[in-house]
């Protein structure tokens, strides 16, 4: 049976000498009773719908139904080779990603909600950006991608992935916690390292709310899985630079679910409070409840 809880993965990955991408895959086929080449493939076929979708929304002017979101991908994208920027193409090119993935994901396109849909470009920014500057192999790529699950699945025994529930740090913050682990592990990182990176981004994130305008997973989440995708890779590179977390991820984790629980129901994706009721927000939901899309 998976990890109760970090410590407990730790001691496992400490005794057999494994990473969290090892000991999450090693469970996996304990669980499935599957191979080790079809738990790959399976994953690579996640890996597979996250690299399509991150291209073509960087590719491509996508526009969401509502009209609330678009393009935003494509448009940074285009900036991160511009030279202009001032964090730098890579970093640029992984808040292109992120959106991109979003506006996709609001146009009705196929994208891995993973953790969930509202946070879906999250992962693909911060694996596929990292990998590309690391120069990992789509098997390293795919690897990543367990260690990020290893911790979601902690994250999922010990509190919530889910906004509606936690807020957005549940979402974006989960999102950005197991992108970080991921990336510390590619970089050559420890598991308690990668641990340490992910517990640094929920204290990030901790207390985020989730308040979309007019109830769509649009505005502003989109541009909180920029924010998230940030956090992910500069956590990651704070961690491999030799800092470490006061507060454990363990606690982390807990302390983001009773903030979760403690956050009123108006600021848990109900629509009915924070960005979601101010002036501007009252005003598209009003626009968009007049549009054909609710005759």
């Amino acid at each position: 049976m998976f990890a109760d809880n970090g410590i407990q993965m730790l001691n496992e990955c400490r005794k057999h000498n494994i990473s969290i991408s090892e000991y999450t895959i090693k469970e996996e086929i304990k669980k499935t009773e599957d191979t080790l080449f079809n738990v790959l493939k399976k994953m690579n076929k996640n890996l597979q719908v996250m690299k399509q979708a991150v291209d073509y929304g960087t590719k491509n002017n996508v526009k969401s139904l509502s009209g609330f979101i678009g393009g935003n991908g494509f448009k940074l994208n285009n900036y991160a080779s511009s030279g202009n920027t001032l964090t730098g193409e890579f970093i640029v090119k992984a808040m292109a990603r992120a959106v991109a993935c979003s506006e996709v994901n609001a146009a009705m396109g196929k994208i891995v909600a993973a953790p969930t849909a509202g946070s879906c470009g999250i992962l693909p920014a911060v694996i596929i950006t990292a990998g590309e500057k690391l120069q990992k192999s789509e098997e390293e790529l795919v690897r990543a991608l367990f260690t990020a699950s290893g911790v979601g699945i902690l994250i999922a025994k010990n509190a919530t992935l889910s906004g509606a529930e936690g807020g957005c740090q549940a979402e974006c913050g989960s999102a950005a916690a197991m992108g970080a682990a991921a990336v510390v592990e590619m970089m050559g990182g420890t598991p308690d390292m990668a641990l340490d990176a992910a517990a640094m981004v929920i204290k990030n994130t901790l207390g985020l709310v989730c308040d979309p305008i007019a109830g769509l997973v649009e505005v502003p989440c989109a541009k909180r899985n920029i924010a998230g995708a940030v956090s992910a890779l500069t956590m990651a590179d704070i961690v491999m630079g030799g800092v470490k977390s006061i507060i454990p991820f363990d606690d982390c984790v807990t302390a983001m679910y009773r903030v979760g629980k403690q956050l009123p129901c108006e600021l848990r994706e109900t629509a009915m409070g924070g960005l979601a009721t101010t002036k501007t927000g009252e005003k598209l939901r009003k626009q968009l409840e007049d549009s054909k899309l609710y005759k």
